[in-house]
């Protein structure tokens, strides 16, 4: 059953500033104001808000929680379910009723993002609860949709190449035009916070966490392009969010599972790590996210970055003069859990300078947690003001208090149009990157190597609604004129697999290989091998990593992706079958896989025809 209160057939209610307002705080003044898209509310206003609002209310406003379900109010059954076991609530506008959060994140895995109308039909659900609530507001409904290898909201909407795509082909225009047409899509779903750009420098090849989420290595070039990224999403009113501050492009410890430390010195992070935050703040940026990682050099004490006031309230706000909406990154990560209890960690952020607490693993621990915290005297009120004051100047910016709803019609008129997708084609043509090419491998010729045969890796698709890698590449070259065949072989492939690859290839002129984060021991680099034995010429197309490279010493020809999703892969097959020269350049350095402390390629190579 779907949620049809909110006007699913387009002709949904929207309520002007006029109306919201004074819903929410009967503040005769503040119905005076214009309800023109880009008029501001006063501070002045804001702060009466905050005045008629419970301590309750006040700790909602404070956080941005999950809930299961493509639904506000009648999600499937299972949604139900798992709702009630993790929250405690049966629904999303159950959630709003009983904590009040002022913010929702969106995941493909909470079944939030099935398809853009149904996306705009949960928005428009979900605001409608809130607002009908006792002073309610407006909601920051949020995602991660960063693309390339993070994006939670999938086909028929837009898909672009990640950031180190985007690194690689280094046009600072392509970048603010990503975050134009992505934050235009977002915005007419009703999502109007996205979780990017990541402006991590990421210099460690063994980054297990942040890799080709990054614009690349050199902190100038990165700057450059989370700046423009953020103008771009900014200019079509979506929240921007850099993250992961301090920086998170140096470890080999992944967050998520256990508690990075980062060993930069400080004059290193003045350099390398704060140069895009810097580019981020001066280029007006909504929000920031923190990293659940130890940084010794700005914060001994050994707290991670996000319930470091030294770090948040102290760098961030005073020396880098930051005054925005800072968040935590996900509470239900082991970086954050590690020193401190769920109970804790909340209270800790806050405290640090934190605006914004997302995602706890318990909405009710964390949340009574901070209520108890107040009435307890170590959090006081007014400093609850503070964040929530930044919270509604930044949902008064987005112009939630004029139109919280969002249409159908709208939907239709701007989610994955020709011109979107045609612009995303030709950003995705310019990042494809050229590490190899001996003897003139490339490109193929159709009339002299008709057939083709693609193995290799099929990891999932980041946005269900992709891949798998080796078909979509199979189904392009077909599509210029090969004779194209696709067999899945696998990140880690068995004898018998390599084995019928090898006999498949024996049918073939030439055979292309789809290659995932290939390491030493890694029997990807088998397959490769014994491709090559068969005398067959064997282009390797490394589709997250371009490290990749480095493992393969042997192939003529290999190409990077920097991500594995449709748009990307396609625009490599174009390179491949030459309808489009190349021209991504390496926006990391590749190590030698023998010797890590020399340079294979440096940033900036990249072969072209």
């Amino acid at each position: 059953m779907h949620d049809t209160s909110t006007g699913s057939t387009g002709n949904t209610a929207r309520p002007s500033r006029r109306t919201v307002l004074a819903a929410t705080a009967g503040v005769a003044a503040a119905l005076t104001v214009s309800t023109t898209a880009h008029a501001s509310v006063p501070d002045s206003r804001l702060r009466a808000l905050i005045a008629r609002m419970t301590l309750e209310e006040k700790v909602g406003q404070l956080f941005v929680m999950r809930a299961y379900g493509h639904s506000a109010t009648a999600p499937d059954q299972a949604d139900i379910d798992a709702n009630l076991s993790e929250i405690g609530v049966r629904t999303a506008a159950e959630l709003i009723a009983k904590y009040r959060v002022g913010g929702i994140i969106y995941f493909t895995w909470a079944h939030n993002t099935r398809n853009p109308r149904q996306i705009a039909d949960l928005s428009n659900g979900i605001q409608k609860a809130s607002l009908e609530q006792p002073r309610g507001l407006p909601l920051l409904v949020a995602t991660d949709q960063e693309h390339g290898i993070v994006c939670r909201v999938g086909k028929p909407a837009t898909l672009f190449p990640g950031a180190m795509a985007i690194g690689a082909g280094g046009s600072w225009l392509d970048a603010r035009t990503l975050g134009k047409i992505s934050g235009t899509e977002l915005r007419a779903m009703g999502i109007n916070q996205d979780y990017s750009p990541d402006a991590d420098v990421n210099v460690n090849p063994a980054n297990p966490v942040i890799g080709v989420r990054s614009f690349g290595a050199d902190p100038d070039a990165v700057a450059e392009l989370v700046a423009a990224e953020v103008k771009g999403y900014q200019g079509a009113r979506v929240a921007a969010t850099a993250k992961h501050f301090p920086g998170h492009g140096d470890t080999a410890v992944d967050s998520h599972y256990g508690f990075p430390v980062i060993t930069h010195s400080r004059e290193l992070w003045e350099k390398l790590d704060a140069v895009p935050f810097r580019a981020a703040i001066g280029a007006g940026i909504d929000s920031i996210m923190t990293a659940h990682i130890q940084f010794p050099a700005l914060d001994d004490s050994g707290d991670p970055a996000t319930l470091s006031a030294p770090i948040l309230s102290g760098i961030l706000r005073g020396e880098l003069g930051y005054d925005g909406v800072v968040i935590t990154d996900s509470l239900g990560m082991e970086g954050v859990r590690t020193k401190y209890g769920d109970d804790r960690v909340p209270v800790l952020a806050l405290k640090a300078g934190v605006d914004q607490l997302l995602n706890p693993p318990s909405i009710d621990v964390a949340w009574h947690a901070v209520l108890k915290a107040v009435r307890d005297g170590e959090l006081t009120e007014a400093r609850l003001d503070e964040s929530i004051l930044r919270i509604l100047r930044m949902k008064a910016r987005l112009g939630l208090f004029d139109k919280p709803y969002v249409t159908q019609a709208g939907v239709d008129r701007l989610v994955g149009t020709e011109a979107h997708l045609a612009t995303a084609d030709e950003i995705a043509e310019r990042t494809t990157t050229l590490l190899v090419n001996e003897g003139g491998t490339l490109p193929l010729d159709r009339r002299g190597t008709p057939k083709v045969l693609v193995v290799g890796a099929d990891p999932a698709s980041p946005s269900g609604t992709t891949g798998p890698p080796t078909g979509v590449l199979a189904s392009a070259l077909a599509e210029l004129g090969f004779a194209a065949n696709a067999l899945s072989t696998g990140t880690t492939p068995s004898d018998a697999t390599i084995a019928k690859a090898v006999t498949a290839a024996k049918d073939a002129d030439v055979v292309v290989v789809a290659t995932y984060n290939v390491t030493a021991g890694n029997s990807q680099r088998t397959l490769v091998d014994q491709l090559l034995a068969t005398g067959r010429p064997v282009v390797a197309v490394a589709v997250r990593n371009p490290y990749d490279v480095a493992q393969l010493p042997s192939v003529k020809a290999c190409l990077a992706t920097y991500s594995w999703t449709d748009v990307e892969l396609r625009a490599a097959a174009r390179v491949i079958a030459g309808r489009v020269a190349p021209h991504g350049r390496l926006p990391v350095p590749v190590q030698r896989a023998d010797d890590p402390t020399q340079v294979l390629y440096p940033i900036g190579h990249g072969l072209t025809y």
